[in-house]
């Protein structure tokens, strides 16, 4: 099973009803068609399948530390857009010319359900609809729409996902510099939490110097996102297919476990300092950060 983050503390109670709210409104957005949309059945077990819903919950929580209101209209389908993005990009990382994986989630992956080109076409499918959730938020003004869609084009595209997937196969089987290594993980993991930082601060009118404060945080979280993932991979219990990485050049391979912790924790550590000048007295997206590193760094421990 995958591991899933449990709020334990009174500040954090309200994590369970977010992501039960996540749950809800994603049910909404993604309709099941009728019995023979392969297609639909396979974008709503993309997405609705058992997640952790990481990057949502950020956008949620860093939003309202920076100020915004509660009930923004909305705020729930921006985080649910950045989930379809997320979901889909997991499609195709693991679909046979990619990764091919055969469990995600704790289930078979997409392809396997459904067949290779099934998993493709509700991949994209799944990036058109999340830009149509957000083009169509409310509560935004036009300008902060705009841009709120021009952050998601450029985590999604060449410049992102789609550069990082493509570095990753064409040089992850070679050697390379742990500086190599950092670049390919920004782009595959540090750019949707760039895209899902901006949404927050655009949806609480945050001023210019905050959104750079924001791109700080999401390089930070990347890395340590990254690195975390490249711990758990020789272990079982995390969802996904162990062992992927055997033969692969990554920084546990090269460094070692112990050395990858220790960049992990500096990288939080920098992301929590960058968090307390944007946020200020406002600190509950930082603890709740801690709080998912502590938890699954315990499973691997």
């Amino acid at each position: 099973m995958t591991t899933l983050y449990h709020p334990s503390s009174g500040h954090d109670g309200d994590l369970r009803e977010l992501h039960a709210a996540l749950q809800q409104r994603l049910d909404v957005l993604l309709p099941a068609g009728d019995a023979n949309d392969r297609v639909s059945a396979a974008m709503r077990e993309g997405v609705l399948a058992p997640g952790k819903r990481i990057r949502p919950l950020l956008l949620i929580l860093a939003a309202r530390d920076l100020g915004c209101d509660r009930n923004h209209p909305g705020l729930l389908d921006m985080a649910c857009a950045v989930e379809m993005i997320h979901a889909s990009s997991l499609i195709l990382d693991d679909i046979p010319c990619m990764d091919n994986a055969a469990m995600r989630r704790g289930r078979p992956t997409i392809h396997r359900q459904f067949g290779e080109d099934v998993a493709i076409l509700a991949a994209v499918a799944l990036l058109s609809h999340a830009f149509g959730v957000v083009a169509a938020a409310e509560g935004l003004a036009p300008e902060a729409r705009a841009q709120a869609v021009a952050e998601l084009s450029t985590a999604v595209g060449t410049q992102g996902l789609v550069l990082g997937q493509y570095k990753d196969l064409r040089e992850g089987s070679s050697a390379r510099s742990p500086e190599a290594i950092a670049t390919t993980n920004e782009l595959k993991t540090s750019v949707l939490f760039s895209a899902t930082l901006q949404l927050a601060a655009l949806a609480a009118g945050a001023a210019t110097p905050v959104r750079d404060k924001m791109r700080c945080i999401a390089r930070d979280l990347g890395q340590a996102f990254q690195l975390l993932d490249d711990l758990a991979d020789g272990h079982a219990g995390t969802g996904k297919d162990i062992n992927k990485d055997a033969g692969k050049s990554t920084l546990v391979a090269m460094l070692g476990a112990d050395a990858v912790r220790q960049r992990l924790d500096t990288h939080l550590c920098s992301a929590e300092a960058h968090f307390s000048r944007a946020c200020g007295k406002n600190q509950a997206t930082r603890r709740f950060m801690r709080a998912w590193f502590t938890q699954q760094l315990a499973a691997f421990s």
